[in-house]
């Protein structure tokens, strides 16, 4: 993982707590029109994915319980985890591209409205991402995978050598040997792993994206109507799809990219042909990044201009985050496939508690206010959902009373404590389990294992009735509170 040259060590500073009267005046917990949508508090769990799915993509009671669990706690909005919109074989990750996912769906509904007795809304991330490889052992991929051209044998001068013998002589080679041989794309696939980019256009599948994404979104956004859910956040951050679109680095010479409208023209198309699914009494927004946090990546800036576009449009809400991308990523060991949070922009979207002088807490505010601010300027009242190392109340009341955010959206501390909202708001604010910023829960998501707290996770193994991981040594979700014993 990545980590800043300074090393300095940061605690949660969550400052005062308020009493319950102080909580009760609070611009935290009043209440939001969301489009058509009524929020009771401008709370918001932002989608993390916990792998709990089946690996076919259905719902399995752990998805059920850890909704619930988060909405026992009453936020104000509940984004569940990006969930695929093909149906593909994609690992334990939740899918909504057939109808037959949407029974399971319905379940989770239904447990959160019943867990919050209908206070917290539910909307839904809809994602799609392109292929990607596990790091391949350098002897199978250069004695089998690697598809041998003319330019090879030239570089080896092996012309008229058959296809055994090169590939023996490609096997010999020392890595910086092997460097002046292979293209840089077949030295990538080699050394990290094979990925689609949205700007292979030698791929049909690829060239054809713009004309196949709208339909399977708006597929999807029906299904998730069909399921209850209150709203539909487009998935268009990080290093997926719908963010490789609108990135700097995507050329596309078809008009889906080099420009920022080329840029966002499918993310645009995307966000109509879902709008004309659903109707205009369906809560329908994006989640996009403020900040690419790459080398020749999209900037504030450019951030602005597509929240601008965004509102523009009728988008009903944008939430930001920042960074994420392959761009950077680390090299995974061999056998396992990069994971986008390794590199810098990784840890500007997950900033650990060793940091820099910035430290850990609200990166992403002074960016997000920059792209609020260019949004109120044109006179659109479009709210911003604004994330990223908030724990305490002073910190999430100074980011709407200061103008940076209208909604404050609360990750990893919900994940610590998704009692967070109750307790704070009953004025037991000194009882919340302040989240270290270990990214432990990171950890556990690059290897596509349940994700869990360490605060709680192996607290009353003993207790009747929990459900553990597979391994049968952490509970899947926390303790209720207060405690029943």
């Amino acid at each position: 993982m990545w980590r800043p040259a300074q090393k300095i060590k940061w605690k949660p500073q969550p400052g005062e707590w308020p009493t319950a009267d102080e909580a009760a005046r609070a611009r935290l917990f009043s209440p939001l029109d969301v489009g058509p949508l009524h929020l009771r508090t401008r709370t918001w769990v932002p989608a993390m994915v916990p792998w709990r799915a089946t690996d076919d993509g259905f719902v399995t009671q752990d998805n059920v319980d850890w909704y619930a669990r988060f909405a026992a706690g009453r936020p104000g909005a509940l984004v569940l985890e990006a969930t695929g919109i093909r149906d593909i074989a994609s690992g334990p990750l939740l899918r909504i591209g057939h109808a037959r996912f949407i029974p399971g769906l319905r379940r989770i509904v239904d447990a959160v409205r019943e867990a919050s007795a209908g206070q917290t809304r539910l909307f839904i991330q809809l994602i799609d991402f392109l292929s990607i490889r596990r790091r391949p052992d350098p002897q199978k991929f250069l004695g089998r995978y690697l598809r041998l051209t003319d330019r090879h044998r030239a570089a080896l001068a092996m012309h008229g050598a058959s296809d055994t013998t090169v590939r023996e002589q490609l096997q010999r080679l020392a890595p910086d040997e092997l460097a002046q041989v292979l293209t840089p794309r077949e030295l990538e696939n080699l050394t990290m792993g094979e990925r689609e980019r949205v700007t292979d256009l030698h791929l049909p599948h690829i060239r054809a994206l713009p004309q196949v994404l709208p339909g399977l979104f708006a597929t999807a956004a029906r299904h998730a109507r069909e399921a209850g859910f209150d709203g539909i956040e487009l998935h268009y951050a990080h290093a997926y799809t719908m963010a490789s679109f609108l990135s700097a680095v995507n050329d596309r010479d078809d008009g889906y990219g080099r420009s920022l409208d080329g840029r966002l023209r499918l993310p645009l198309e995307v966000y109509q042909a879902v709008r004309a699914a659903v109707g205009d009494d369906c809560v329908v927004g994006c989640r996009y990044l403020a900040d690419e946090c790459i080398r020749g990546g999209s900037g504030v800036d450019e951030a602005a201009h597509f929240g601008l576009a965004f509102a523009r449009a009728g988008m009903d809400f944008l939430s930001l985050s920042r960074g994420g991308k392959f761009d950077d990523a680390q090299q995974p060991d061999i056998g396992w496939a990069a994971y986008p949070y390794t590199g810098r922009s990784g840890y500007e979207c997950m900033p650990h508690h060793v940091s820099d002088a910035q430290g850990p807490f609200g990166r992403n505010v002074q960016a997000a206010t920059t792209i609020r601010n260019a949004i109120r300027a044109q006179g659109l009242c479009t709210p911003v959902v604004v994330a990223g190392g908030v724990h305490g109340f002073a910190q999430a009341e100074a980011l709407l009373a200061d103008g940076h955010a209208d909604v404050v959206g609360f990750a990893r501390q919900s994940l610590a404590d998704p009692d967070w909202f109750t307790k704070v708001r009953s004025g037991h604010g000194s009882a919340v389990d302040l989240c270290i910023y270990a990214n432990y829960c990171e950890a556990l998501d690059e290897k596509h294992e349940e994700v869990t707290c360490k605060l709680w996770d192996r607290v009353a193994l003993d207790e009747p009735g929990i459900r553990k991981t597979r391994d049968g040594k952490r509970r899947l979700t926390p303790r209720p509170w207060p405690p029943k014993d």
